[in-house]
Formats: C-alpha cells, structure tokens, sequence
C-alpha cells in the first residue's frame, strides 16, 4: 500500500533543511529527498560560511549595528532596484530572530574571520562553515523523526487543479499532503547555462568557461519541469551570483577556497592586459560577486588580478598559491601575457595613483586620477616585489531563474497561489534577487523562506490555518 507522508520536502540544503525542521516542529511527519549521496548532501550550502544578519544592537559574534534600513539600501544598492521589496524585507527581517533557532538546532557561530574584508558588522559566521552547519541540521532533523533519503532525485512531480499530489523518484511514486521544493537551480547544467548566455561579439560561447564553484547535483529538472506545467517564473536565466573564482579550481565543487579576494587591493587585467572595471568601487563584500560577470564579459572569459607585497596579508588567501615574480616582465610571463602591455598597464595605474591614506576596512581616500576606468579606493602604486598575480575565470554559485512566489511562500500557476506546493532557497531567489549578490545573503533567504515553506506546509497538511503574519517565522 502506498505511504502518504504529511509534508514532502525536495531538496538537502539549508532551504529544505529548514523547511523539513519547522514543519516536523509544526507536528507534521515529514521526508525529505537528497538528489545527492550522504557524502555531497547539502547543495551550495556546503560551501557556504556565513549568514547576513539584520541587528539593532551588539550581539555576541556581531558588532555595533546593522539595521533594517542599511540592510534593505545595500541590498537595493546591488541589485540595482530588481528586487520585491515586501519578500526582501520579510527576509530581512527574519534575520533578526533566526539565529537563536538555528543555535537550538546545533548550529554555533563564531566572530567575523581576519582576511573577511568588511563583514564583522553584518554577517554571523558558522563555526566549522557550511559543512558543520548542515551536520548539525541532519543531526537534528534525525533526532526529532525526520525521514532522509539519498540519491532520490526528484525530476518530475503530479499536480491536480493546481495542488500536490505525489512525487517521482525513478519509477517510485511518493505521495504527501504538502510539498516543499527546495532543489536549487541549474548552475550545474552546462546545456543550459551554454543556451541561456548565447554567443558573445568575439562568437564564443561564454558559458563553455564558466566554472561550478557549488555542487554539481543542482541541474535544474525540477525546476524545468516546473516552468513546462504552468508554473510562473521569475528572474533572468543568465542572471546568477558569479564570482571570480581561481582558473585552476575544478569544475564543480571548488567553493570559498577558490574565490580570489584580492581584486579590491591591486588591479585587474583582461587577456589583452587592459583594466576593464573599477577595482575600489565599494567594499568588496558588495561587490566581490559582480566580477564574474565581468570577466564572463571579456574575450576569453579570462582575467588576472594583480597585486604587490603591499597587499600581502590583507585578504584571505586563496587555495593555490599565485604566480609570484620579482619584475613586472617576469609576472607577464608567468601568466601568459604581453610583457610590454602588462607594463604599460601597471605604469599609467601608478602614474595616476593620488597619495592619500591607506586603509583597506574603509572606504578611503586613494584614489587614481585621469584614469579610465578609474579606481576610486584603496589606489596605490604596484611597485613592491614580489609581484602575485592570480588568473580568474567565472564561477557560478547559482542562478536566479525561479518560481514566482509571495509572502506565504507557495507556488503560482496564473497568479494563483497553490494550496499545499510551497517553494524555498535558490528555487525562488530571484524574487529578491534580479541581479547581483551581497555576502551572506543567500542564507538570509533560504532560512527565512525555508521556515516560512516547511510552516505552511505543515499547516495544509494538518489542515490547520495560518495568521496572515509569520510570527517568529519571519518577524
């Protein structure tokens, strides 16, 4: 006879993990699918190490103050007004009260991390990064009576007049009450990403270089299957949070270790060894995720951040080490370029350097002067050996493309929000998320909808109502 569980959650990340924890709270008995073996689960959380936190005062690993407002201006800032205010303020908001639920759930924190430029302020770093994090999720969900099964990948499931009705794993049909999707995008599906970028000016197609910097199980089914049937959609396919990420990284699953950071202490150059963005334009927290995208826009999909022994000590260091040299020529040459260009580049940089006074956890007055494009902090002349250089290309963490949802985290189909088919994490992102990224704010959005996805769930299935307002689900 086949089982009907009361909430299904599809998805092994922090999204899903918190749906499928809330809605156990809630007193429901709940499944949860992993598309990957016990040894990948997770997702992109995995890799991550830290979670933006709105708070009014002093808290025990964050400092001083980061209110609501702030919070809402620098995420408007980087998304450039693509962005639904009202879901960006519930998980804005939510920020303020999750930590004590993830801690009673066994996630621990700890202080911002020396070489994490800028984040001391807003973002709660997990002791042990995103690894120690889902351990102690799984840790709990198989305490309070969660069910987890591996390798059960979902890519299609059965909907009637708009409510779910059962999921397929293979040939295995499940059926529950509710159902949480919470299975990522489709950063590792390589066709895809290859249609959703096209051809660029030079006729090469962009995505062919783009490196997986998360896990390699989010291929976007579920989520295609989804958008086939009806579902509404939001964001752009070529839009994701991108950062660039060391050339030598593997093609999936390089992570936090792989990000060059960097880019903001020195200058970057494309094949051709020109600059092509401003490098101090603002903290690199705020801006770290849009040179991907950059260097996706140059020829090659290549670039190389350069720094001196100045700004040695200063960042947090990459996995691999960079090519070190003790000329200007001899760095040309250990990474591919042309002596005379490289030069010419870093000469006319520290001719037009302004003198000021140096300091890299503010925004300062170094500046270049009659230089396009000009870099408006943290500009001083690249002439202390031994020379870095780091070459860089895209790494993708995830896309934007999504479902369309509102407050209460459901589903669409027309406008219309589902009964029992709910929606959190990277699957519905792009409803705060049009474009660009901030650190730690992917964890603000998969907590907050996770909770709200696995507490309404948990209510359809036990067919019990819900106050219009979340509570301390997204209060």
């Amino acid at each position: 006879m086949e089982e009907t569980v009361d909430v299904l959650v599809i998805g092994g990340g922090n999204a899903a993990l918190c749906a499928a924890l809330s809605a156990r709270e809630a007193g429901a008995n709940v499944l949860l699918l992993e598309a990957a073996p016990r040894a990948w689960r997770g997702g992109n959380s995995a890799h991550i190490r830290n979670i933006r936190c709105m708070h009014d005062a002093p808290q025990d690993v964050l400092v001083e103050a980061y209110p609501e407002e702030e919070f809402w201006q620098d995420l408007l800032k980087v998304t450039g007004g693509l962005t639904d205010e009202k879901l960006a303020r519930i998980a804005i908001r939510a920020s303020a009260t999750c930590r004590p639920w993830l801690a009673r759930h066994g996630a621990r924190f700890q202080p911002s991390l020396t070489g994490a430029l800028h984040t001391a302020r807003t973002n709660a770093f997990f002791l042990g990064g995103g690894k120690a994090m889902l351990n102690a999720y799984y840790r709990s969900a198989q305490h309070l009576g969660v069910r987890v099964r591996y390798e059960a990948p979902v890519e299609r499931i059965e909907m009637q007049e708009g409510r779910f009705v059962a999921a397929w794993v293979r040939d295995e049909r499940i059926a529950a009450r509710a159902c949480v999707l919470a299975a990522g995008g489709f950063e590792s599906n390589r066709e895809w990403l290859r249609e959703a970028w096209g051809r660029n000016q030079w006729g090469e197609y962009p995505a062919d270089n783009f490196l997986i910097r998360g896990t390699r199980f989010n291929t976007g089914a579920l989520l295609a299957f989804m958008l086939d049937i009806g579902a509404d959609r939001v964001g752009d396919p070529s839009q994701s949070h991108m950062v660039a990420i060391d050339a030598r990284a593997p093609l999936y699953d390089g992570g936090i270790c792989t990000r060059i950071d960097c880019v903001s202490l020195g200058i970057v150059v494309n094949r051709d060894a020109e600059r092509f963005y401003d490098e101090g334009e603002d903290f690199w927290p705020k801006r770290y995720a849009i040179w991907g995208r950059l260097v996706a826009a140059q020829r090659g999909q290549i670039a190389h951040s350069i720094i001196d022994a100045k700004a040695v000590g200063k960042f947090m260091p990459p996995v691999f080490p960079g090519v070190r040299a003790d000329t200007l020529p001899d760095l040309a040459r250990g990474l591919g370029l042309d002596e005379a260009r490289l030069v010419d580049a870093v000469e006319q940089f520290n001719a037009a350097c302004r003198t000021g006074t140096f300091n890299h956890t503010m925004l300062d007055d170094c500046r270049t002067e009659g230089l396009s494009p000009p870099k408006t902090h943290w500009a001083r002349p690249i002439d202390t050996p031994p020379f870095f250089g780091y070459t860089v290309r895209p790494g993708v963490t995830f896309t934007y493309l999504g479902l369309k949802t509102g407050e209460d985290s459901a589903v669409r189909f027309g406008g219309v929000p589902s009964d029992n088919l709910f929606v959190g994490g990277e699957m519905m992102a792009g409803n705060v998320l049009g474009k660009g990224y901030t650190a730690g704010v992917g964890m603000t959005i998969g907590t907050a909808f996770g909770r709200i996805a696995g507490a309404r769930a948990a209510a359809a299935a036990l067919g019990r109502g819900m106050k219009k307002e979340h509570g301390d689900v997204a209060a």
